[in-house]
């Protein structure tokens, strides 16, 4: 777009505008990035080695928190629905599942979970600690 003058075009575009409009939209993502990050809070059992998480969309995660509760990713769902969210979130799409369990969640819910999960048909199944820290080292 050209602006007529009396000597001819000028074509100049104002950029301030654009400026403007950039600075807003970076505003929003620092404000609203951090936000994204938090999930479920558990306190996970420890273990000598850990691997990280994978970094991709491929993934869901199933958090069991003390009380019992569970989250997919950071939805809650109930036991009874949980069968059927893994069919169609997990195994119809090809996702990875991991499951988070707090130290404290008695064995048997882990153990009915993980049927839950079979019965679901998945397969493969990563299971998330934290690494042990070293009593010597500060």
């Amino acid at each position: 777009m050209a602006l007529k003058t009396g000597n001819g075009f000028l074509a100049e575009i104002n950029v301030t505008p654009f400026v403007d409009v950039m600075l807003v939209l970076l505003i929003i993502f620092m404000v609203t990035a951090p936000l994204m990050t938090q999930g479920v809070e558990v306190d996970l059992p420890t273990t000598r080695t850990v691997k990280n998480l994978p970094q991709d969309k491929d993934h869901l995660v199933l958090t069991v928190k003390k009380g019992g509760e569970m989250f997919l990713d950071e939805y809650s769902v109930k036991f009874e629905d949980l069968g059927d969210h893994l069919k169609r979130l997990v195994a119809n799409q090809k996702k990875q599942l991991f499951l988070r369990a707090d130290k404290e969640v008695p064995y048997g819910v882990v153990v009915d979970v993980m049927g839950e999960i079979k019965a679901a048909g998945i397969d493969k199944l990563g299971i998330v600690a934290e690494q042990k820290r070293d009593k010597n080292k500060k």
